[in-house]
């Protein structure tokens, strides 16, 4: 996606205004990330469009850090993380075994709570999560972050042009 371009969010739940969520987790992933991609996609398939789950793209313009647990874009982009009905945020390898136990698989990352394993499994995500952008083939974490505040900007002052080349 070229930065020129704007992007917006899309939620796969509704949430009626007079009662709380009706989703169970709500998960913060990156739109631009291919291998996110591929797993929001097998976790979508999975919810079938019951709305269990509420997908939420980071790397979308309109994404609102206050209506998702205050998780602003860089965090976002820094480590997985997932909101809870109630407010609470949660991250790393435990967004995983939340959404999947959600979704009727969470036997896939139930070894993932012995100690020995979990802390194994842990430490690998905080590899994966340092390096995530550089396998994908991105910019780094502060280009990101600067290259969209500066998208941003010009999408709101309306008055941005391109560099003369």
């Amino acid at each position: 996606m070229s930065p020129s371009n704007s992007r917006k969010s899309t939620v796969t739940t509704a949430t009626p205004a007079s009662s709380g969520p009706t989703w169970q987790i709500k998960l913060l992933y990156d739109g631009e990330c291919p291998l996110c991609l591929r797993e929001v996609n097998f976790l979508q398939k999975r919810d079938a469009g019951r709305g269990r789950v509420a997908f939420v793209d980071i790397a979308a313009d309109d994404y609102a850090p206050e209506a998702n647990g205050g998780v602003d874009f860089e965090t976002a982009m820094g480590r997985i993380h997932a909101v809870l009905p109630d407010g609470t945020v949660i991250k790393n390898v435990e967004v995983f075994r939340r959404v999947y136990e959600v979704l009727g698989i969470g036997w896939i990352y139930a070894v993932t709570k012995l100690p020995i394993v979990g802390h194994l499994v842990d430490w690998l995500y905080e590899i994966w999560a340092d390096k995530r952008l550089t396998l994908t083939g991105r910019a780094d974490l502060a280009t990101l972050v600067a290259d969209r505040q500066k998208r941003l900007e010009c999408n709101t002052q309306e008055r941005c042009r391109l560099p003369d080349k």
